[in-house]
């Protein structure tokens, strides 16, 4: 049986890859369009009702999985009436912070809630293989990363970069928060040995790119990652989607529980 999805912000950059992918797959069955209030006219699907409020369409689509890529605050909001209605939502969002996180954990003990800041599954490898990488090449090697996205993208650095960032942190046994840096300005001294720097390249139309760079005493390792499509993130999110709806509540689960 196919699965059903609402897709929020459709008429969005993501939104709207996520409709049109969604609507060529014949595993999913696009039930809901949700847009901001007043935004929801020409959202016109057979068999999809469009709205912009999520809260008076749910009722209507019992059981959808919820696809959100919107903001921080309005995917923590989107959690609580999901978890109110009973129905399993995918979030994409970047840019939560703890505090927000842990919200999303607690309506995830309601209704199963899925949160990535990156879907693709390129990236979500990378993950896997990195801390082995970390771990061979021994304290020697100095971390740092650059990633650049599109001049729309509103949080910095991006959700994906932290991510690998704390992957790294976390292979060398060292705390993220005590040991990144995400900016340099004037005459900042020696980098010290227990740093992790990132950079945030902003411009055009790039869709995501991270490297990562091991610095070594006569050499350099450098690791990117780069998403050519929008469409990467959303497969990811669509596969996440038929996954989590056979899933029960009970934990905020990732990409490494599909995996």
């Amino acid at each position: 049986m196919a699965t059903k999805v609402v897709i929020l912000g459709a008429k969005g950059r993501m939104g709207n890859t996520l409709v049109n992918m969604a609507l060529a797959d014949e595993g999913l069955n696009l039930v809901g369009a949700c847009e901001r209030e007043g935004n929801a006219g020409g959202i016109d699907y057979d068999g999809c009702i469009a709205s912009d409020c999520l809260e008076e369409l749910l009722p209507s689509v019992p059981g959808a999985v919820i696809i959100d890529f919107t903001s921080p605050e309005s995917s923590v909001a989107m959690a609580k009436i999901a978890a109110k209605h009973g129905n399993p939502a995918v979030i994409g969002t970047t840019g939560l912070n703890k505090e927000q996180q842990a919200e999303l954990a607690i309506s995830a003990k309601d209704v199963p809630l899925f949160w990535a800041p990156n879907m693709s599954v390129g990236v979500n490898v990378l993950l896997k293989v990195l801390p082995a990488l970390v771990q061979a090449l021994g304290e020697d090697y100095d971390m740092e990363m650059v990633e650049t996205h599109h001049k729309m993208k509103k949080d910095s650095p991006s959700g994906t970069a932290l991510k690998l960032a704390s992957c790294l942190s976390e292979a060398r046994g060292w705390e993220y928060d005590d040991v990144k840096k995400h900016c340099r300005d004037g005459i900042i001294g020696e980098r010290p040995k227990k740093e992790i720097g990132v950079q945030t390249l902003r411009g055009g139309d790039v869709v995501g790119d991270h490297t990562i760079y091991f610095f070594g005493p006569g050499e350099r390792i450098e690791v990117t990652h780069r998403a050519h499509s929008r469409e990467t993130f959303a497969s990811g999110a669509l596969r996440a989607a038929k996954w989590l709806d056979k899933q029960k509540p009970g934990k905020l689960y990732a990409m490494a529980d599909i995996f």
